[in-house]
């Protein structure tokens, strides 16, 4: 049931420069993508950036942003936008609204400012907010077996553990620490200059999830092209990591577009 009514024609364009904008590697797989499934993606993408920029800005509005997706999710009338993307996305396609719920819980903890003490908790967390957004790709995607989820939610995760690692400095200038306590503990604070084992640890963890991830992208009935080209150029962001020298220096990874090309033909998704 919709109480809120979005311009269709004006969602599809916010949709689409939303996704050029903020996530400009999603974007060019996405280009990978039919065009039967591509627009709705974009659709996918603006709900979770939208509350994700209004968690991370601190605004205001960002709890009740989620309250409606939440309450959504336990079959109430879509009363926001976001709600009611997703509710129009569910006819078409089976969403699976414990993974809705999973990421609004995972925006909760940014919300509370929380820790993690394990890398347990620090998985569980890139699970909710990242593996979930796996979880709903693959009922747009459609997959040939129940296997494939567990694949997508690990290369989801791998994501985000890709993002804490190239977003460290960022992240620490602004109070925030993404790296499980009893990491730091073990490897010492993340200092430029004084994390390359840190780094070791933390990039092999991201490399077993992203192999887990990849080994499902087969599994998948479409657009297996866009998501293993995405798998590659995010993964290389390890690898830049690694060519500047693990840190050597505070700033994030920045992977020339040269080399994104070259980890795509790598892939074989040019093949």
């Amino acid at each position: 049931m919709l109480l809120y009514r979005p311009d269709p024609d004006a969602l599809g364009r916010e949709a689409r420069a939303t996704t050029r904008e903020h996530g400009r590697t999603f974007a060019a797989a996405c280009r990978l993508l039919p065009g039967s499934a591509r627009d709705d993606v974009y659709r996918l993408y603006l709900v979770f950036r939208v509350l994700d920029d209004l968690v991370d800005e601190e605004d205001p509005r960002a709890g009740a942003a989620l309250a409606a997706v939440e309450c959504w999710c336990r079959g109430d009338a879509a009363t926001t936008r976001e709600a009611a993307v997703l509710e129009e996305l569910s006819r078409r396609y089976p969403l699976p609204r414990h993974a809705l719920r999973d990421f609004c819980l995972g925006m909760r903890h940014d919300m509370e400012a929380g820790r993690f003490a394990t890398e347990d908790e620090l998985d569980l967390y890139c699970y909710r907010v990242a593996g979930t957004v796996g979880l709903v790709m693959t009922t747009v995607l459609g997959t040939r077996s129940p296997e494939a989820e567990r694949h997508a939610a690990a290369l989801g995760m791998a994501m985000q553990r890709t993002n804490i690692l190239r977003d460290i400095d960022e992240d620490l200038a602004a109070g925030r620490l993404y790296l499980a306590e009893e990491t730091v503990s073990r490897f010492g604070w993340p200092q430029p200059g004084n994390r390359e084992e840190l780094l070791r640890d933390q990039i092999a963890r991201a490399d077993h999830l992203y192999e887990e991830g990849v080994a499902g992208i087969p599994m998948l009935r479409r657009g297996r092209l866009a998501i293993r080209a995405a798998a590659s150029m995010y993964r290389e962001i390890l690898r830049q990591i690694e060519r500047d020298g693990y840190g050597a220096r505070a700033g994030r990874a920045v992977v020339p577009r040269s080399r994104k090309l070259v980890a795509v033909m790598r892939s074989g998704t040019m093949a």
